[in-house]
C-alpha cells in the first residue's frame, strides 16, 4: 500500500522547519511559545500562531506514521533514570 507523502506546498518555509517544529509539540512538552523561542534561538522566525496551525494541519499525520512505524533493531534508546542499591535499599538516579 503506498502511502502519500504529507503536501507542504505553498507554505512559506520548507518542509524540514515545519516537520520539526510540529515534532517538537508532540515529543516533549512543550507550550506552542517555546517552540517558537526555540526555533527563534536557531533564527528561525515564525509566530505560535503559524505553529499551532502546523500542528493542526500535520499533527495527526504524523502521529498516524509513527504508530504505524514498528520498532527497529536499529533504534536507539537512551537510558534516563538509573537504580543502585546501597545497603539494600534502592536509589534512583
Amino acid at each position: 500500500m503506498h502511502v502519500p507523502s504529507i503536501r507542504y506546498k505553498r507554505h512559506r518555509f520548507p518542509a524540514s522547519i515545519i516537520a520539526h517544529a510540529v515534532w517538537l509539540y508532540y515529543r516533549f512538552p512543550l507550550s506552542l511559545r517555546h517552540i517558537e523561542e526555540l526555533l527563534l534561538e536557531r533564527g528561525i522566525r515564525v509566530s505560535y500562531e503559524t505553529i499551532r496551525q502546523w500542528t493542526r494541519k500535520f499533527g495527526s499525520e504524523y502521529a498516524r506514521r509513527i504508530r504505524r512505524k514498528p520498532p527497529s533493531s536499529q533504534d536507539i534508546w537512551y537510558l534516563d533514570e538509573a537504580a543502585v542499591s546501597i545497603n539494600g535499599k534502592r536509589h534512583w538516579l
